[in-house]
């Protein structure tokens, strides 16, 4: 059957066979203007003209249109939430302390500034009480309590950051380096203490300081500021304890690592490049507080703290830095009272630095790593007691400081002889005496603020603070 127009005709028969007749081809191209191919179609049911080969429908393409907006609509709003609703923190700042309960916190509140002060880490908004035991023994070692907080696992009193099997784990600061945040180390102990050994190393031994240096030239952190010096130089140079002749300082000085040994090489340090940083101050721990202020030669742990985060933050990613103020614990196992107290308030002023150089949006977290010694202050001094009032006997007659276990016990004490005058007290005596005090059945204090911290509050576990950090790396 023919449709019988002029131009480009399509004829179909009955038998479903098509003849395509083309005529007067020019008239078809001036009726279809920029389109050779249209065609008209002819069938027994009638006829139509179609503009184009096979266009598509109105109802097609803007459904395709609606499907592109919504593709660009929800990529935006998941960028703005990751962005902007849920950002992670760019510094993330872990402080640990032996020692933080609040037996600890509350005499060093009234050392500081009497019984109406508030120290700085009180005024985090987040508070909670974390559970340090070992995944054998209820009381945690060092070791122990450190590596839960740098692998999130709990494992062995005497293993460092391995678990029952002896198999590594992972730690905070590779989790960090993974996701491309800088990584920075400070402490005012050792670099090869337990504590900080933890974040960056691996030992069946904790005490093998020598052996748990080396993991430093392997660590890649960016940061490493801290005491530590003879377990890094060989015996046979001036302050070295190596006994395979190594010298790691030299070592990690070909790595690239800029060295400083004074507080005014660490200031020194430039500030305008990618950091490659390693401060060592001191043959073992740094000074206490109290040394450090008369020497002037060694930086402060504010300084420290101050120095790392000004280097870290060039990292568009972000970093995270780990703090130890590690002499708490020395100074507890001394039963040395005033220096713990003394050490207390510099891990607060070190907590106000950070907030102060970090920004109110950093995850700033202080924690406590295991209870030492057991001090508690005792009597009843004034309200505006503070500083050496509080130290020694008190009014009522008895040691305003006493501990549960330490070098300070009383049998130290000789007894009186006749006809000589009675013995001064033990001003800081223990219940029980031993060579340095042992670890106490205590929960520690966590304290923090910024983004995610509101997830650590109430009582948790130790393992926690590591879960709240990985998930905001």
């Amino acid at each position: 059957m023919n449709n019988g127009s002029k131009g480009r005709c399509v004829t179909v028969t009955p038998q479903g066979k098509a003849d395509i007749f083309i005529r007067n081809r020019s008239r078809a191209r001036k009726s279809f203007p920029g389109n050779s191919s249209d065609v008209r179609f002819a069938n027994p049911f009638g006829s139509c003209c179609i503009t184009g080969a096979y266009p598509m429908s109105k109802k097609l393409r803007n459904r395709i249109i609606a499907l592109f907006c919504l593709a660009v609509f929800v990529a935006g709003g998941a960028l703005y939430y990751t962005n902007w609703v849920v950002q992670r923190p760019f510094a993330i700042i872990l402080f640990v302390g032996d020692g933080l309960t609040t037996g600890m916190l509350t005499p060093a509140r009234l050392y500081a500034g009497g019984a109406e002060n508030r120290l700085t880490i009180e005024r985090l908004p987040h508070l909670a009480l974390l559970t340090t035991y070992a995944n054998d023994f209820a009381v945690p070692d060092a070791a122990s309590a450190a590596s839960a907080l740098a692998t999130g696992r709990k494992v062995n009193n005497g293993r460092l950051a391995l678990d029952a099997a002896g198999q590594p784990l992972t730690n905070l600061f590779e989790l960090a380096q993974q996701s491309g945040r800088s990584t920075g180390l400070v402490s005012n102990a050792s670099l090869t203490d337990t504590t900080v050994g933890a974040f960056y190393a691996r030992s069946s031994d904790p005490l093998d300081h020598a052996g748990i240096a080396l993991s430093l030239l392997t660590a890649n952190l960016d940061v490493m500021l801290g005491g530590g010096e003879a377990d890094l130089l060989p015996e046979s140079k001036d302050g070295g304890s190596r006994q395979d002749g190594r010298d790691l300082m030299l070592e990690m000085r070909k790595q690239g690592y800029d060295l400083a040994r004074t507080r005014t090489e660490l200031d020194s340090t430039p500030l305008w490049r990618a950091p490659r940083l390693l401060g060592v101050f001191a043959s073992g721990n740094l000074d206490f507080a109290d040394q450090a202020s008369s020497s002037g030669v060694q930086p402060t742990l504010s300084e420290l703290v101050r120095q790392a985060i000004l280097l870290l933050q060039y990292n568009p990613k972000g970093y995270v830095l780990v703090v130890d103020a590690g002499l708490i614990a020395k100074a507890s196992h001394n039963n040395e009272g005033e220096r713990a107290l003394r050490e207390v308030i510099e891990l607060d002023r070190a907590v106000a630095t950070a907030i102060q150089y970090a920004g109110p949006k950093a995850l700033i977290i202080v924690t406590g790593k295991q209870s030492v010694g057991g001090l508690r202050m005792n009597g009843h001094p004034f309200k505006n007691d503070r500083g050496v009032s509080l130290i020694g006997m008190n009014p009522q007659g008895i040691p305003s400081i006493t501990w549960a276990t330490g070098p300070g016990g009383t049998s130290v004490t000789p007894a009186a002889v006749d006809g000589m005058p009675d013995p001064l007290p033990v001003t800081e005596p223990a219940a029980f005496a031993a060579p340095a005090a042992v670890g106490v059945a205590d929960d520690v204090i966590a304290v923090s603020t910024g983004p995610g911290s509101e997830e650590l509050q109430g009582f948790k576990d130790n393992t926690d603070v590591f879960k709240v950090i990985q998930k905001n790396l």
